[in-house]
């Protein structure tokens, strides 16, 4: 099936307006329409996909991630069509990324969705309800080892690193996955991912958290992130000589509308965070316990 016959959109969980379009401005002109998904939780943008009945196939960009290579991302897509696979993304261990968790889960900032196939078989509910501990040795037993890089580290018992987990373990038990091959790149936390083919497709930067925060007080929150900033425009103005393409320019009035955004998005973001501090707390306790 052609992808020209599929209904295709771009999502992306966005939090700095600036990023984002700095992010979308590499596949806009693709000519699909792009929705920015704002104050979502880090499951939830999922299931608003899922829930968008006018999309067949979801390509996920997060605002960090800077589309290197269009042909190379569409080659994926019909990839993805042809051979029924639900998702294509890059493993979350093991890899080329700058974390040691579950390879089984696809890190979020970047994935090719197949909605129609997901649809078949989910609901919040089988999500919430997939014991992964009952599956796990199968599952392992048919991941891809050659996605296991020597000296990365993984591990497969990780199944709450991240709020989104739930859905990628069922996602990967109850249907088809492609794992996608990485590299390091030379500023030492980005990741270059590839297609199939093994045609580079995206870079994505990783801590966008810091984009906008001033660097005295990075240390206090993580304290080996050092200067972020500088090291993602460097990765953006790298992405948009690789296309070709002139970075845009932002005055005044959108310097104060990334402002205004960010105000709002924080007054939603701070309440969030706050209500959801009990189950964290919660969480805390049982794993003491156990």
């Amino acid at each position: 099936m052609k992808i020209s016959s599929l209904r295709i959109k771009f999502f992306c969980r966005s939090f700095d307006l600036r990023l984002y379009l700095l992010s979308k401005g590499l596949y806009e002109s693709l000519g699909y329409e792009c929705v920015r998904l704002t104050d979502q939780s880090a499951d939830g943008y999922f299931y608003t996909m899922l829930k968008d009945n006018s999309c067949d196939i979801a390509i996920n960009v997060d605002e960090d991630c800077f589309i290197t290579n269009p042909d190379a991302v569409l080659s994926l897509v019909e990839y993805v069509i042809e051979n029924g696979i639900a998702n294509a993304g890059c493993p979350d261990g093991g890899g080329a990324v700058p974390r040691g968790a579950n390879p089984i889960v696809t890190n979020p900032f970047f994935n090719i969705f197949d909605l129609r196939i997901l649809r078949e078989k989910f609901s919040v509910n089988n999500v919430k309800t997939f014991d992964y501990l009952m599956h796990k040795t199968e599952m392992i037993e048919t991941f891809p080892k050659e996605m296991l890089y020597e000296g990365r580290k993984f591990n497969f018992d990780r199944i709450d690193y991240e709020p989104y987990y739930p859905f990628f373990l069922w996602q990967a038990n109850n249907t088809k996955t492609l794992y996608l091959h990485s590299k390091r790149h030379q500023d030492g936390w980005t990741t270059m991912l590839y297609n199939h083919k093994g045609e580079e497709m995206c870079r994505h930067t990783w801590l966008a958290r810091f984009y906008s925060v001033p660097s005295f007080l990075v240390k206090y929150w993580q304290a080996n992130a050092g200067k972020q900033k500088q090291r993602i425009d460097s990765v953006i103005n790298e992405s948009y000589a690789i296309r070709k393409l002139e970075k845009p320019k932002f005055g005044f009035g959108d310097k104060f509308s990334f402002f205004i955004d960010k105000i709002i998005r924080w007054m939603i973001k701070i309440p969030q965070r706050v209500a959801g501090w009990p189950k964290k707390i919660k969480k805390k306790i049982v794993a003491k316990q156990k």
